[in-house]
């Protein structure tokens, strides 16, 4: 299993290319219903073939009745917990994305793809939970919490913000322009 503290020890120069086979999966609950969205995530897996072997798995979402209570809630959450665990690789580097996680920037979360990279990682998997958010069994298997911000967003449209922000990072990391 990828370590945290494996994956940051030592240094890191900017620009490096990467010798691992960075495979990065997204583990998302739902399917994206908006041809706009299937389409961008199109392109960003078009756009980041050329850095990683990218593949989105997405499971089954669990319905929720409009007016569940904090125990509905919380059967609704480990149930699709269950199916995007059953679908992870505990050998990954996890990275679970939660409001209460940590913000970085585009150039911060760049430098942390790269070091891990570097660390001998080279399997990330990104975890986005559906309406609800992730089960407690997700989060805790979190090598990394991350947020984008105190915003909440729906499910669909973070899959395209997380795959354009990995975009980016690969842009950085390998000193070319991409738009500010």
């Amino acid at each position: 299993m990828c370590s945290f503290s494996d994956a940051f020890a030592g240094g890191f120069s900017r620009g490096f290319l990467y010798n691992v086979s960075m495979k990065i999966t997204i583990l998302a609950v739902g399917k994206i219903k908006e041809s706009y969205f299937r389409d961008a995530v199109a392109e960003y897996r078009k756009r980041l073939s050329r850095f990683c072997e990218l593949n989105v798995t997405e499971v089954a979402d669990e319905p929720a009745p409009e007016r569940a209570s904090e125990a509905q809630c919380r059967q609704i959450k480990e149930r699709e917990g269950e199916r995007l665990l059953k679908a992870s690789n505990p050998k990954a580097f996890h990275v679970v994305l939660a409001v209460d996680g940590k913000r970085k920037s585009s150039e911060a979360f760049a430098a942390e793809l790269e070091r891990l990279a570097l660390g001998g990682c080279s399997q990330i998997e990104f975890f986005i939970g559906g309406s609800l958010g992730l089960s407690e069994e997700v989060l805790g298997t979190a090598d990394l919490k991350l947020s984008f911000s105190d915003m909440t967003f729906p499910h669909q449209l973070m899959r395209v913000i997380l795959l354009e922000q990995i975009y980016r990072a690969f842009k950085i990391n390998h000193n070319e322009t991409y738009h500010k």
